[in-house]
């Protein structure tokens, strides 16, 4: 794996935040590593960074930078090895037929934003993205400088059922995330969404579908360990997962 000097822009500069509470494990403290100047990062170069570990929120680079800890693993799924497992195919038979599909500008719409504020209220209440404002909405799902695309997933007589940002890289998409209507539990709705993303890197002849970060201690990362094989970043190298724990609970 490239070190940052390789990087083949090399006015690229990083600097690194102060501490901020962490929002996965809530007894530390937090930092970010951020690539600047963010304008130069191109899709190209983003997608070396994200090799690297590095995610974006809104149009901000960064990859975990803490103190003493190194739980946030970067994760991925070699889409060309991916086999669904039983419940995954009839959650894909399921939906298949069910949610229309919608590829939407990457611009701000109320429906939206009401999906999202729901969707924060019922799955992070208490994290402070519940109390998100339209602004802080818009800075992080609607800011991009790289190929990024916005879809909608639709029940038959219109209602949002779920959207999905991801992110088109050289190498595969990186999911940026995800929301969906949480009164629905038992539709499983988020588990589909990575699903379809990572069919969708199959169709496009993409190799990954990247899911961001796993961390073992915390709940909320559980789900992504149903989607087999996959790799993390481990001292640089990508590496196969062998040992990941059953998710507790589907998105």
């Amino acid at each position: 794996m490239s070190s940052l000097r390789d990087l083949p822009v090399a006015t690229l500069q990083f600097y690194v935040t102060a501490p901020y509470a962490c929002s996965y494990l809530s007894s530390r403290k937090a930092r970010s590593q951020v690539a600047t100047p963010n304008h130069l990062i191109t899709s190209e170069l983003y997608g070396d960074l994200v090799q690297m570990g590095f995610r974006r929120s809104g149009a901000f680079a960064y990859r975990p930078y803490c103190d003493g800890c190194r739980e946030c693993i970067p994760l991925r799924i070699p889409v060309g090895e991916f086999e669904a497992n039983r419940t995954q195919r009839r959650l894909l038979r399921r939906h298949k037929d069910q949610l229309l599909i919608q590829r939407e500008p990457l611009q701000f719409r109320d429906e939206h934003y009401r999906l999202y504020q729901a969707y924060q209220s019922h799955r992070h209440a208490g994290g402070g993205m519940d109390q998100d404002s339209r602004d802080q909405y818009a800075q992080f799902l609607l800011q991009s400088r790289v190929s990024t695309e916005l879809i909608s997933f639709r029940q038959p007589d219109g209602e949002l059922a779920m959207v999905s940002i991801v992110d088109r890289l050289p190498d595969g998409l990186s999911a940026v995330y995800t929301f969906y209507n949480p009164l629905k539990p038992q539709t499983s709705f988020g588990t589909y969404g990575i699903l379809w993303q990572i069919l969708e890197c199959q169709r496009l002849g993409l190799s990954y579908l990247y899911l961001g970060y796993w961390i073992s201690g915390s709940k909320k990362m559980a789900y992504k360990a149903g989607f087999r094989p996959s790799e993390m970043l481990v001292y640089g190298q990508w590496r196969r997962v062998q040992d990941l724990q059953e998710p507790q609970e589907s998105p």
